[in-house]
């Protein structure tokens, strides 16, 4: 029941987000992408989708209330602000930031920083392919379709056009 109860959450979030929102989520933070991706390796593209997919295109509670656009929890590192939210556990422990630059950053901070996602930055910053099946096989995330929802997004929105750095 739970898991049908998450998928109908997922489908009205999806509806409630239109092409719209998500072409200027796109035009917003494309530029703190690339960024990022100069600075620390991890794909603009990737990171667009992630922020696309995890924040409803900035239209999520997370990304709305908490700046956290990559659904990235508290773990045992966090010292800063907190927020909780429903995600696979009731009332599991969020990062919130003071703006969307922020949560940027530990995006990639977090990614860098981990040893289970190390091998992805052997890929190219061009293999979005890889980076999103790599993401999902080192447990980024628990939906067993998440490489094939951020590849859809990178080919939907011509993300991978911010891999080359503009």
């Amino acid at each position: 029941m739970k898991k049908f109860v998450s998928i109908i959450v997922a489908v009205l979030f999806c509806w409630l987000a239109s092409a719209d929102d998500y072409r200027k989520y796109v035009e917003k933070y494309s530029d703190i992408a690339v960024k990022e991706m100069k600075r620390t390796g991890v794909p603009a593209s990737i990171t667009l989708a992630q922020g696309l997919l995890e924040s409803r295109a900035g239209l999520s509670p997370l990304a709305a209330d908490g700046n956290n656009h990559f659904g990235i929890k508290c773990h045992n590192d966090w010292n800063g602000k907190k927020m909780y939210h429903d995600d696979d556990a009731n009332g599991e422990c969020f990062r919130v930031y003071k703006n969307a630059r922020e949560s940027y950053e530990d995006h990639s901070r977090f990614l860098a920083g981990k040893q289970r996602y190390a091998s992805l930055f052997k890929l190219k910053t061009t293999d979005y392919k890889g980076w999103a099946r790599g993401l999902k096989k080192a447990g980024y995330a628990t939906s067993p379709t998440y490489a094939n929802k951020l590849i859809e997004l990178i080919e939907l929105y011509e993300l991978d056009r911010f891999d080359h750095g503009r």
